[in-house]
């Protein structure tokens, strides 16, 4: 089960479980679409592809909560 991450590593941008826009690499690493974008669609930590994290439903986000720990360094 990913662990949707709740913020873009790159920028702090809230990126909510239920909603598109988040882009994630094979090591769960997540961006925003522009960051992403910026990034040309590589993760910057294991250089991998970053592609579009899918989002978990209302009814499964109660059962498995994303996870409220912030990767963002300010």
């Amino acid at each position: 089960m990913l662990e949707m991450r709740p913020d873009c590593e790159r920028c702090g941008a809230d990126l909510p479980a239920s909603a598109p826009g988040a882009f994630i690499c094979s090591f769960e690493c997540s961006f925003c679409a522009p960051c992403a974008e910026a990034l040309d669609d590589r993760c910057p930590n294991c250089k991998g592809e970053l592609t579009d994290r899918p989002t978990r439903s209302k009814a499964n986000l109660a059962k498995h909560p994303a996870s409220t720990e912030r990767k963002f360094a300010s």
